[in-house]
């Protein structure tokens, strides 16, 4: 933002971090919507139904957040990436090509729900060091919710 100061408490270098570490975030949380909603469109067999409408519900609350998060990286006055390029570029979580079983696409949403969870830990002590609340009540959100829902999904995977 040239010629705009930001004075909210937090160094430019720490917002800069801040603002990295939840590019990450973002692109990793825009990877596992894209993946859930291909689910959401392709799972086939006996659990059709419950994958169909559970599939339907995390895409929808991963569609909201992303957006909780690119303001929050908009709040800290930095661009939030916004293409597949960038995604691509700050994403950890891979995207699914193929159309997996049912049984494996509850496997790789388990990963990739920890693997977002790792993300959004990795960024809580440069949030916590810079005394930015707001981003660490975000990523603690967002935690909750991911772990949340690799436990929901590991439950399926029980005999």
């Amino acid at each position: 933002m040239a010629g705009v100061s930001i004075d909210i408490g937090i160094s430019a270098k720490d917002r800069k971090a801040i603002a990295d570490g939840l590019a990450g975030v973002l692109a990793d949380t825009y990877t596992v919507y894209l993946k859930t909603h291909g689910f959401h469109w392709n799972v086939t067999g006996p659990m059709f139904q419950t994958l169909h409408v559970m599939f339907m519900t995390q895409y929808n609350e991963l569609w909201m957040s992303v957006d909780l998060i690119a303001e929050r990286i908009r709040a800290l006055g930095f661009p939030a990436p916004g293409s597949y390029a960038a995604f691509a570029k700050h994403a950890s979580v891979k995207e699914e090509t193929g159309v997996p079983t049912a049984k494996n696409m509850i496997k790789i949403l388990v990963k990739d729900h920890e693997r977002v969870a790792k993300t959004c830990r990795a960024v809580l002590p440069v949030a916590d060091d810079a005394n930015d609340q707001p981003t660490l009540d975000l990523l603690t959100q967002r935690l909750q919710w991911h772990e949340k829902t690799a436990w929901m999904l590991r439950s399926l995977l029980e005999d």
